[in-house]
């Protein structure tokens, strides 16, 4: 039999080893016994991967590499698919694992379901839980009689929480169904509190939990359920955060937590709200659906007639598919899916790239590079985190980076995630990392023409379209779509985003942004040009365009169109930034000023200032104690930094308290207010206005009205503003390439 195996092998290595390269196969119909030929194909990646091993470790790769196609159908992983650093190729000799053109290859963190194990119901304790017309339209289904007995559990998760892996989760037809909620749609209002519970932001840790006043009485149908979460922005608008209840009290109308939210709970504002989840009597539309994890039965009320449907149950808490420390792999044109944790993870190695790839339906992350992190104090907390790098976790990643801001998460070199779709999941869609903030070594990691939608199922603030942090990284001719909270979320330096098109974000927040970065003034460098940001905000919210928030430096806004931005404090807003530059931009319609800037430590921050820039302080600790601002590469890359923390009156006044240097100049603005920009603090919000044309006319647009906003040869632009540069209107967003057939 061993002699067969390796004859087998050899005929692999010397049929399959073409001038052009080595092929293997694989197929749902091959056997892990082949030899992995066309004709003979195996059946598991792993199979396969151990056979590139095997052909490694006695030839080197020829000049062609190594391709293993992967032939159409799912492809089920009860561990992650890991390739690691004996799985690399070479810089002129790649390794590529693809899809067969033409067919659809799923790489499954789940298993599938067949619709006909789905019964009528069936227990009458159940039924008498329901409306009449529910009992007529939910299906059961017991997972202990099909092996399933991981089912998971419900955790809390939110701001400056750790990101938890979701419990089993249930699709068909390649969408997420919605867990039992209350209410279908919209949200529930917070009523009068009554204890707003621990506040753990102001070092309160003990653990209390609020109790509140509900607002409406169909919380009193839900007594029978115990497991009952409530999830929702319960103090500020921009906070989400989701957390259990412990008792719902119907004779005073009261609903008392389980653990305190970071910041405490309130009413009184319209985003103080929640939706109630994980309720069996609110299975009450399609789409639903609720599992009981005592007995192990799920319950359904399916969408249409489920006879056909592709059912699948997530199990998987690892990453679906994991390349830790390979260099010179290229991973394209699958379908990763279904699975409890990250999609694709991406640790150390170089040269790597994911391409043509559709990452949906996961738990938190869709790609995700670089190290997450535990924490290990033992309480909600902002200021006291401690914690430890991991891998192929997130944890509380926003905690670590936030208290250690030159962390190398050790995402490796010259990456690229190319022409991807990345939608329906729990924790933002791509997490972008490379470079060392510290030396300010680039890590010339790559996103482009990516496709990123719907990705906060699950965590909301801080958990973007993409993130990204390190230094030198870009995100070029990507789309971001769809979501309550910000598109992109940045912390690091000389980060490019370059010719994407965003739109409809922002839409139910509070103090949320389009695109984020602040808190620290050593994260300079970043340039953002030629996007097209579009219908994005919502005018009763506090929204802003590109936020440069507490003390932000050394951004550049050039080149980009901004239309119809319902933002109602700016296209752009600052907290008292430093080399602010927003030039050469068209500005359409924007509902309130291009500019907003408050010097905040003399406006709404007054008085607090040495709780930053004091002895010890926050500042002190970012730009002398991580790095030292006033020694290389940071004093020879940025020496308008030098005077950043001089004192002026020592122990209340430092020179990075009032604006510096930023300029409003060459833009073209359509509409909005007749003075572009709102300061306020008198001499210390600095935001010069110069030479802007503004106009209520099209300008010269190509097509205005069919929002075409190339500006024509002939525009008016030109002859108002000599040095304006021309704006690649039509160049921004998704393009067509091997991977990208088609832009839908």
């Amino acid at each position: 039999m061993r002699l067969i195996t390796v004859f087998k092998f050899l005929i692999v290595c010397f049929f399959g080893c073409s001038e052009g390269g080595v092929e293997y196969y694989v197929s749902t119909k091959g056997n892990d016994n082949n030899p992995g030929t066309k004709e003979e194909p195996v059946a598991t990646l792993i199979a396969a991967r151990n056979l590139v091993r095997k052909y490694k470790a006695k030839n080197e790769i020829p000049k062609g590499g190594i391709t293993v196609w992967v032939s159409g159908g799912e492809y089920e992983q009860e561990s992650s698919f890991v390739l690691d650093s004996t799985d690399s190729g070479t810089e002129g000799a790649l390794v590529t694992w693809r899809a067969v053109e033409g067919e659809k290859a799923s790489v499954l963190g789940g298993v599938s379901v067949d619709a006909k194990l789905f019964s009528e119901l069936r227990d009458n304790a159940v039924k008498k839980r329901f409306s009449q017309e529910t009992s007529q339209n939910v299906l059961q289904l017991d997972l202990k009689s099909i092996g399933i007995t991981n089912f998971g559990k419900h955790t809390q998760y939110g701001h400056a929480l750790s990101v938890t892996k979701a419990p089993l989760e249930l699709f068909i037809n390649d969408e997420p169904m919605t867990l039992a909620r209350y209410p279908n749609e919209g949200f529930v209002a917070i009523g009068e509190t009554l204890d707003s519970g621990s506040k753990p932001r102001n070092g309160d840790y003990s653990e209390r939990g609020a109790v509140f006043k509900y607002t409406d009485n169909r919380h009193e149908n839900w007594l029978l359920n115990s497991d009952i979460w409530l999830q929702g922005t319960f103090w500020n608008g921009y906070a989400d955060d989701k957390i259990r209840v412990e008792k719902i009290d119907t004779i005073s109308k009261q609903i008392k937590l389980a653990t305190p939210h970071l910041y405490g709970v309130r009413g009184g504002h319209d985003y103080n709200h929640y939706v109630a989840l994980n309720i069996l009597e609110e299975l009450d539309v399609p789409g639903e659906w609720y599992l009981d994890r005592e007995t192990g039965i799920l319950y359904l009320w399916p969408i249409s007639n489920i006879e056909n449907a592709r059912i699948k149950i997530s199990i998987l808490e690892d990453p679906i598919v994991s390349l830790e420390n390979t260099s010179h792999v290229v991973f394209r044109d699958f379908t990763v899916e279904v699975g409890r944790g990250i999609g694709i993870y991406l640790e150390g190695g170089t040269n790597n790239i994911v391409a043509g790839c559709t990452v949906r339906n996961v738990g938190t992350s869709g790609i995700f590079m670089g190290q997450g992190a535990r924490q290990t104090f033992p309480h909600i907390t902002h200021d006291d985190y401690e914690g430890m790098p991991i891998s192929k976790r997130i944890g509380n990643l926003q905690g670590h980076i936030y208290k250690y801001t030159t962390w190398n998460r050790k995402a490796g070199k010259n990456h690229k995630i190319l022409s991807c779709d990345v939608y329906n999941t729990g924790s933002g869609g791509i997490y972008l990392s490379g470079g060392d903030k510290k030396t300010l070594t680039p890590g010339n990691n790559i996103v482009e023409n990516c496709k990123v939608h719907d990705y906060n199922r699950r965590n909301k603030f801080l958990w973007s379209g993409i993130n990204i942090d390190g230094v030198g990284n870009k995100i070029r001719h990507c789309e971001i779509y769809n979501s309550d909270f910000q598109a992109i979320y940045a912390h690091g330096n000389e980060h490019i985003y370059e010719y994407n098109n965003i739109h409809h974000v922002t839409q139910h927040s509070d103090d949320v942004s389009v695109w984020y970065l602040g808190r620290d003034p050593s994260d300079r460098g970043n340039i953002i040009r030629y996007n097209y940001f579009h219908d994005c905000g919502n005018k009763k919210r506090m929204n802003m365009g590109i936020y440069c928030d507490d003390s932000t430096t050394g951004v550049t806004v050039f080149g980009n169109v901004f239309y119809n931005m319902q933002t109602a404090h700016g296209v752009l807003y600052s907290n008292t930034g430093w080399d602010l530059t927003m030039k050469n931009n068209i500005i359409i319609n924007p509902s309130t000023f291009t500019v907003v800037l408050s010097p905040h430590y003399y406006t709404w921050y007054k008085g607090r200032a040495p709780l930053v820039f004091g002895k010890d302080k926050l500042f002190e600790q970012r730009l002398f104690k991580d790095l030292n601002i006033l020694e290389p590469p940071y004093s020879e890359r940025y020496p308008e930094l030098h005077n950043y923390m001089d004192v002026i009156e020592e122990g209340k006044e430092w020179e990075g308290m009032r604006s510096r240097r930023n300029v409003l100049s060459t833009n073209v603005i359509i509409g909005g207010r007749e003075n572009p920009i709102r300061t306020r603090g008198g001499k210390y919000g600095v935001f010069k206005n110069e030479n802007n044309f503004q106009t209520n006319d099209d300008p010269g647009f190509v097509d205005f009205k069919n929002g075409n906003f190339m500006l024509r040869q002939d525009s008016e632009v030109y002859k108002k503003l000599l040095d304006f540069e021309p704006v690649p209107f039509d160049k921004m967003g998704l393009y067509v390439d091997e991977y990208r057939k088609v832009i839908d």
